[in-house]
């Protein structure tokens, strides 16, 4: 067993993913109560950084904010809003964990390459931590016992289309 990934140090990747998902949830819950998050502010600013002498947005990146994401701007507000909010319940619960924080991930290097720091490389930089811990990450949470439940319930179903096959 390494360091990082037994029951004495899985209590701080819990302290830390819990954090980390409290800030998704007050992230998420603010757009959502705040009277109608709209996205395309965000996005039309995003575009306007990829110019200049220095600017904070990559051309590849405001083209596909310009011809993929403003267009669907209602689309990315809703996904936006409600991914941050399942991010969140998903750590504070330690339910689907490593796929809330790859989507967490994935959601704070959008912000980044959207030309906004603020806390984006920190709860970036966290979430990679905790998907370096891996199962350690849930240990003290629903996954720790739903992801063997799962893994059985696919062997037995895997073991039982083999034998229909035969």
């Amino acid at each position: 067993m390494k360091w990082f990934n037994n029951p004495k140090i899985a209590v701080a990747w819990t302290v830390l993913r819990v954090w980390l998902g409290i800030q998704w949830i007050e992230g998420g819950l603010g757009k959502i109560t705040g009277g109608g998050f709209d996205a395309s502010g965000f996005i039309k600013g995003a575009i306007a950084g990829a110019g200049g002498e220095h600017p904070t947005v990559q051309g590849w990146y405001a083209a596909f904010l310009e011809g993929v994401a403003l267009p669907n701007a209602e689309i990315f507000s809703f996904l936006v809003q409600w991914g941050e909010v399942l991010v969140g319940l998903g750590l504070i619960l330690g339910v689907a964990t490593i796929p809330a924080l790859i989507a967490g991930a994935f959601m704070n290097l959008n912000f980044m390459l959207a030309g906004t720091t603020s806390t984006n490389p920190i709860l970036y930089t966290v979430a990679m931590i905790l998907l370096f811990a891996g199962t350690a990450s849930y240990y003290y949470g629903v996954d720790r016992f739903a992801v063997p439940f799962l893994k059985k319930q696919l062997n037995k179903n895997e073991n039982n289309d083999v034998l229909a096959n035969n």
